[in-house]
């Protein structure tokens, strides 16, 4: 990988965009057809492995909390690895955290996503 560069978030590659509005809007069935059938998500220290577990996550996440969420930045580190930041403010503990939604991408389907800090 080389280092990142910043972008405007409309150059992110279709399919995270595609993935970003659909796992906001909450349509778990759109935000699961951009991911590869073994794609890998790990979010708040969980792991999950194929389109099964990754469903899971996209139908809880964040579920027990009410929050607004807003792209705030955008990074292209090569061809297939991207990162997105949303910064987030709610009623879950802390009240307000900016996580880096880290993408990588195979045959123009996420392959991997780490959500963190």
């Amino acid at each position: 990988m080389t280092a990142p560069t910043s972008i405007r978030p409309d150059d992110l590659p279709v399919t995270i965009r595609a993935y970003l509005a659909a796992h906001a809007a909450r349509e778990a069935d759109a935000a699961l057809r951009t991911f590869t059938p073994t794609a890998v998500v790990v979010d708040d220290g969980v792991t999950y492995r194929g389109h099964q577990e990754v469903r899971r996550f996209l139908t809880r996440a964040g579920s027990e909390f009410t929050f607004t969420t807003t792209l705030v930045g955008a990074e292209r580190v090569d061809d297939a690895h991207w990162v997105a930041t949303h910064h987030l403010e709610g009623d879950f503990p802390g009240g307000v955290v900016d996580l880096r939604y880290r993408f990588t991408l195979a045959d123009d389907l996420i392959a991997e996503l780490v959500i963190a800090p």
